[in-house]
């Protein structure tokens, strides 16, 4: 049997994308025929990785920025053998099937992060490269190089147009993470035609000025070349963008160089051409038994099982290291980690601290943090007003090794998407935060993290017209209800320290998913509780004051606005129960017996208070009832002039519920 030549290892690539994209009449088939050659290389001579175990702890991770491109990677991962049959192929961007329209963290093993939306997928992989830095520093020993991997990513000039490659770009260069390399597919070429008209950057200077290593000029298309590139990059102290001159479409004699190839199938004739021009002789879906061979190296299961041997000999030798990182990699809290927390809280309770949810929050770091050596987390420039420092922060900047804290500058976007790759790299609880106005920046990165199911913490501060002079621009209206409304996402906004406790406990234990913790800048009175309400605040509603008997009314009301239903509630008489509502989302997710113990159906007066828009709590109040918010732009004025201006106050309150008759 011969052995294949490199030309025909990257065809069966090409030949798989290309019958996959036309066997669904839709998807994109340009950028793996332009990329397979420098896929070939990078998998078959370097990728660190097992077929067999998808998620072996030193595995390198690779990341398809140019997520359009996804049958390029369900080829690759085919080829080489992981859970992904040639069944799998032809399916693809059917309904359930493995190998959907762009790469799912959760659908296909071997896919690290789900990416599609230009630039995350980058920004993705400089936050797991920064995990790999940071357990480094924090786990290995001499001899025991038991974190040792690359991030490779794929992008094209779509991610490098997008504004999240500067902002990730920018910190990885600041942070010196030389395992990370990147390949462009300067191809030229994007839907709308050639880039010369809208993408004329000098991108090689720009990722020079930012602190990465350049290798300039690469073909594509020449395996030696790409070799020498990457070669060169593991040499390097600092991050490498590889610069690939490609050919969008390779091979198609008709299509080859041109946006008609990038995403839309090249159709029968042109692909019985592609076939004779690139010496493909086989059928659609047909890879010859030497391809597989060639492609199905041992090469991976050998490095595993040295990494084993390695890692056995390290827990011989330090055992508390080897077993504190695997509890993290397994995603389990430290062993008493909930009863302190529960303690924490308690005595929260007894104590009733009237402080701003936002300082509460950083009380709630300093109390949790010291338990949890995997929470990482930063600030968008905001570290002294989101209140997200504790005394135990050390920078990742630096090489301590329990480096755990992230200044982001001013980058929304990137910090937000940086958070999930940090997440998703597993070992590390990751928080990010800004202002909540600011969220708008980062809200694609947000609902990435909940469709991933990303264990990310987003903390969002100044949290309404109650942040005061500032004005519109930096009062957040819409907000809560856009967040809300990302399915998977859990947004919490608590009305004191104790509830600000409980919603950093209930996020830090989240780990399929992300949760928003939404804070105010001004102080919130501490509300009475009892054993039961405490617990009851973890399930995201609860009856805070009750009514004597059956209730007539109903207040619900979340953060700020608590304090003001309850003395609206003194004043309403005592058939009025207020309902605190940190959560909606955890809410709902209750059984519907414990939702009509807080909410009952009978009870059809009720009344919601929040500083933001009405639409949002329709569906809890119903026809019969009202909604005190705020659906216009907020004014620029002390809050004791704000807040009455906008109908927030007692008397308000009353007025309404005692409209409804």
């Amino acid at each position: 049997m011969t052995t294949p030549a490199r030309r025909d290892l990257a065809n069966a690539i090409r030949f798989l994308a290309i019958d996959a994209v036309q066997a669904a009449n839709s998807g994109h088939p340009g950028m793996p025929m332009g990329m397979a050659d420098i896929a070939e290389v990078l998998w078959n001579d370097y990728l660190r990785h097992s077929a067999k175990n998808p998620t072996w702890f030193n595995r390198d991770r690779f990341i398809l920025s140019n997520g359009h491109g996804s049958m390029l990677q369900y080829a690759l991962l085919h080829l080489a053998g992981y859970d992904l049959s040639i069944e799998d192929l032809k399916k693809f961007r059917q309904l359930e099937s493995k190998t959907p329209g762009h790469p799912e963290n959760f659908m296909t093993p071997g896919v690290e992060t789900t990416t599609g939306p230009l630039g995350q997928g980058f920004a993705n992989a400089v936050g797991m490269a920064l995990a790999e830095k940071l357990l480094a520093q924090r786990f290995n020993r001499p001899e025991f190089d038991v974190v040792d991997h690359h991030t490779w990513v794929f992008m094209g000039d779509g991610c490098l147009m997008e504004g999240i490659s500067h902002e990730a770009a920018s910190l990885a260069g600041t942070w010196g993470l030389n395992k990370l390399v990147a390949f462009w597919d300067d191809n030229k070429i994007s839907i709308d035609g050639n880039t010369d008209g809208w993408f004329t950057d000098n991108t090689p200077a720009r990722f020079e000025a930012y602190g990465w290593n350049v290798v300039r000029g690469v073909n594509g298309h020449d395996a030696d070349e790409i070799k020498a590139a990457i070669d060169t990059a593991l040499k390097s102290d600092k991050p490498t963008l590889v610069c690939c001159r490609t050919t969008i479409g390779f091979g198609s004699p008709g299509k080859a160089g041109k946006e008609s190839s990038h995403g839309a199938p090249l159709g029968k004739d042109e692909i019985v051409a592609t076939r004779a021009a690139l010496d493909w002789p086989h059928a659609a879906f047909e890879i010859p038994a030497e391809i597989y061979n060639a492609w199905r190296s041992p090469k991976g299961a050998v490095r595993e099982a040295e990494w084993n041997t390695l890692f056995d000999k390290y827990s011989a030798k330090h055992p508390e290291l080897a077993a504190e990182l695997m509890r993290r990699n397994r995603n389990e809290l430290p062993q008493g980690f909930v009863a302190a927390a529960d303690a924490y809280i308690a005595k929260l309770q007894a104590d009733g601290p009237v402080v701003a949810s936002r300082k509460a929050s950083q009380m709630a770091i300093e109390a949790y943090a010291p338990l949890l050596p995997e929470l990482i987390g930063g600030s968008a420039d905001l570290a002294h007003s989101n209140l997200t420092l504790w005394k135990g922060s050390k920078s990742v900047a630096t090489d301590d090794p329990n480096a755990n804290y992230i200044y982001y500058g001013v980058r929304e976007f990137a910090m937000t998407a940086i958070s999930n790759g940090l997440g998703l790299h597993e070992c590390f609880i990751p928080y990010d935060a800004t202002f909540l106005v600011f969220s708008d920046y980062a809200r694609n990165a947000v609902r990435m993290s909940a469709l991933m199911g990303a264990h990310a913490i987003h903390v969002y501060t100044h949290d309404s017209i109650g942040l005061g002079e500032d004005g519109p621009t930096h009062q957040p209206i819409e907000h809560l209800a856009s967040l809300r409304y990302i399915p998977g996402n859990d947004v919490w906004r608590p009305c004191d320290a104790v509830e600000s406790a409980v919603c950093w406990k209930k996020a830090i234990e989240r780990y399929n998913g992300p949760s928003c913790l939404i804070f105010s800048r001004q102080n919130l009175p501490h509300q009475p509780r009892n054993a039961q309400q405490i617990k009851d605040i973890e399930r995201g509603g609860y009856v805070l004051k009750d009514s004597v008997g059956a209730p007539e009314l109903i207040l619900i009301a979340t953060g700020s606005e608590v304090g003001l239903a309850m003395q609206a509630a003194e004043q309403l008489g005592d058939k009025v129960r207020v309902v605190s509502m940190p959560s909606t989302d955890v809410f709902d997710r209750q059984d519907a017996q414990y939702r009509e113990s807080v909410l009952p159906k009978a009870c059809r007066k009720r009344v919601a208070i929040e500083a933001g828009v009405t639409g949002f709590w329709r569906s809890y109040v119903g026809l019969d009832g009202a909604v005190v918010g705020i659906d216009s732009y907020g004014a620029s004025a002390p809050i004791e002039q704000l807040l009455p201006h906008f109908g927030f106050t007692v008397d308000n309150v009353v007025a309404t519920a005692r409209s409804l008759g």
